[in-house]
């Protein structure tokens, strides 16, 4: 039997929705875009949200949006994936990692020892679809205004650091009875191929913002900014006599086209209806499953505060070292199921190494990376299968510890 890791579902109405933009005769950013973007604040309640064609794209925005650039410091994770600290890197400013808790979200206690007065933002990231806790994070933030000092007239509207949730794993995860999206600040998901919801590429940047700042006109900002600083998308400038357009910011091409956004469009409805509801159906399979196994130690899933996502199962091998879990993760392959590891901690990583970031200074992120193993979930996933993955992956265990 082969499982593969993470394929993505491609519907009927996906199927629909796309070729319906092939056949409308426009597939670059336009009504399908406006149309995921409704749908995006309708299920998560957010205010506003910008489609973009990827999540790194959509923290760039914000960063970029919030002035912070050379001499600031950005607060992040050790243990994320790399874009969360390229998007800092890539508008100067300099990525301040901290560790992770047992669950691998960041650490609270690690955020407050990181503040300085060059701190401007801070990125928790819902690793797995597990939410962060907002409540502190939003609070540390808002503590910080006397040693804020603000460089930039959003910085100066806010008056303390923003919060800007990597929420790349979690559309559909809820935290104190709201959505992700509506939690904190900013918040931007990821439809990449493997998401709980695809675009194939693609995210949205959601803003939450408080008063003063007008959640819509900050939305047109960032829409300009990723048109390349221009006043009107290609699907505006197409029609009779729209031609005449300005350059009003330095901007960047981050838009999203149509052709990609189709996919989203049909998939958010079915991702809310059903199939979020599969992947806790299978998320559950597991638990009771590896409940059972005293090597197991099963990640988060719901609790009175917050529900995952299930975008990953992140299951650990208790005490495995670093040899024995890439032992286990090869027997399991050579037995046709595919499995992954979220994350590769950023100091591992040979770029971030030559930052001078060191290993054996983020103890709990590299402690829960050389245990983890992500198995598949999804909702084509059958009940043979499912049962051939436990199976296979008891065995791969049992046989290596």
């Amino acid at each position: 039997m082969k499982i593969p890791f993470s394929p993505p579902y491609i519907s009927d109405n996906v199927i629909k929705e796309v070729t319906d933009a092939l056949e409308s005769g426009w597939i670059t950013t336009g009504p399908k875009v406006k149309r995921l973007e409704e749908l995006v604040c309708q299920y998560t309640k957010a205010p506003n949200a910008l489609g973009v064609n990827s999540a790194t794209s959509g923290l760039m925005l914000a960063l970029k949006w919030f002035g912070i650039g050379e001499g600031d410091e950005v607060i992040i994770p050790a243990y994320t994936y790399a874009a969360t600290a390229l998007a800092v890197i890539h508008v100067g400013a300099t990525p301040i990692m901290v560790d992770i808790e047992d669950d691998f979200n960041i650490s609270i206690k690690a955020i407050k020892d990181a503040i300085t007065e060059d701190t401007k933002a801070i990125i928790p990231v819902d690793i797995a679809g597990w939410p962060c806790d907002y409540d502190a994070i939003n609070q540390l933030a808002k503590n910080s205004s006397d040693l804020f000092h603000p460089t930039h007239e959003n910085q100066e509207k806010l008056g303390r650091i923003v919060v800007i949730a990597d929420a790349a794993h979690a559309i559909g995860a809820q935290y104190k009875g709201k959505f992700v999206g509506e939690t904190t600040d900013i918040t931007v998901f990821s439809f990449h191929a493997v998401k709980n919801v695809t675009t194939a590429e693609g995210g949205a940047i959601c803003l939450n913002l408080p008063k003063p700042f007008v959640n819509q006109e900050e939305y047109n900002y960032l829409r300009c900014f990723s048109l390349n600083g221009q006043t009107k998308d290609a699907f505006t400038k197409s029609k009779a006599g729209g031609w005449r357009y300005d350059i009003i910011y330095p901007g960047l091409k981050m838009n999203l086209p149509d052709l990609l956004a189709a996919v989203g469009v049909a998939q958010l409805p079915e991702y809310f209806e059903t199939i979020l509801g599969k992947r806790k159906e299978i998320f559950t399979f597991y638990q009771e499953y590896f409940a059972t196994k005293e090597w197991a130690v099963l990640p988060p899933f719901q609790n009175d505060e917050k529900i995952s996502s299930c975008h990953l199962y992140a299951l650990r091998i208790k005490d495995a070292s670093e040899a024995q879990r890439d032992a286990i993760i090869d027997k399991i392959s050579a037995n046709g199921v595919a499995v992954n590891v979220h994350f590769q901690p950023l100091p591992l990583l040979t770029l971030f190494k030559s930052y001078g970031y060191k290993i054996e200074d983020y103890p709990k992120a590299f402690n829960n990376y050389k245990a983890e193993i992500s198995l598949p979930i999804y909702p084509q996933l059958t009940e043979e299968e499912l049962h051939y993955i436990i199976a296979t992956i008891a065995n791969a265990v049992e046989t290596t510890l």
